[in-house]
């Protein structure tokens, strides 16, 4: 199964086809053989590899490397460092999208009601690196999608491509969004405390002021009690 929404078509002509690739499997230990797969199509030429890791999302939602290749050919400005600034949003506090759904970060992107008709790159990479599995991302040069869907279809992976054009755009506007949030976060601070209810505040210091005498009673009396417990 290959997601090619917005990749590039066959250019017979040149290698054009700058894309981003994730790719899923059903068994994790793939996504190895995967990244060694793609390895061997760059070493015949056939696809130019800029980058290439193996990652995997922890239960906390945070992105992983677990192994990685980079192009000894390509020059440095060819990849930028780009799969990086994938994984620091993917894992990052607007890339809530663990286990394929939308969450949050689609909504800090896109207006609500655009979310169904929004063609999120970042979307669709984010709902390959699902909870608690392994991934291969990549950045490629491709001819046509063809000879690595084919590879991928071989390890059952499914392949969500994406041009890195797109990916680069929307990287960007998620920087953009993650500070318009935290603006906004702060404004909603300020604005409760200048409009919460005194007694609602109180309230809530005298309970916090509890729990932590209480805490600390609990730790005197721990204290006072002879090793061994009460005699």
């Amino acid at each position: 199964m290959t997601d090619t929404t917005g990749s590039n078509t066959a250019a017979p002509e040149g290698w054009d086809g700058h894309n981003v690739i994730a790719v899923s499997f059903e068994d994790d230990r793939t996504a190895y053989k995967a990244l060694t797969s793609l390895t061997e199509l760059d070493s015949q030429h056939r696809v130019r590899v800029a980058e290439a890791v193996v990652v995997v999302r922890d239960e906390d939602g945070q992105v992983v490397v677990k192994d990685k290749v980079e192009s000894t050919s390509l020059p440095a400005t060819a990849s930028g460092g780009l799969i990086g600034l994938l994984i620091g949003v993917l894992g990052g506090p607007l890339g809530v999208l663990v286990g394929g759904t939308y969450g949050l970060f689609v909504g800090s992107l896109f207006d609500l009601s655009d979310i169904e008709e929004a063609d999120s790159a970042l979307a669709a990479i984010s709902s390959s690196v699902r909870l608690g599995h392994t991934a291969l991302l990549a950045v490629v040069d491709e001819q046509s999608p063809e000879l690595v869907d084919a590879a991928m279809s071989d390890l059952d992976g499914t392949v969500v491509r994406r041009t890195v054009a797109d990916v680069e755009a929307e990287i960007a506007a998620a920087e953009s969004a993650e500070r318009k949030a935290k603006r906004e976060a702060r404004k909603e601070l300020i604005r409760e405390r200048h409009e919460h209810d005194k007694t609602a505040v109180q309230a809530k210091l005298e309970e916090l002021k509890a729990k932590l005498h209480h805490g600390r009673q609990t730790e005197t009396d721990a204290a006072a009690t002879p090793a061994g417990g009460a005699g």
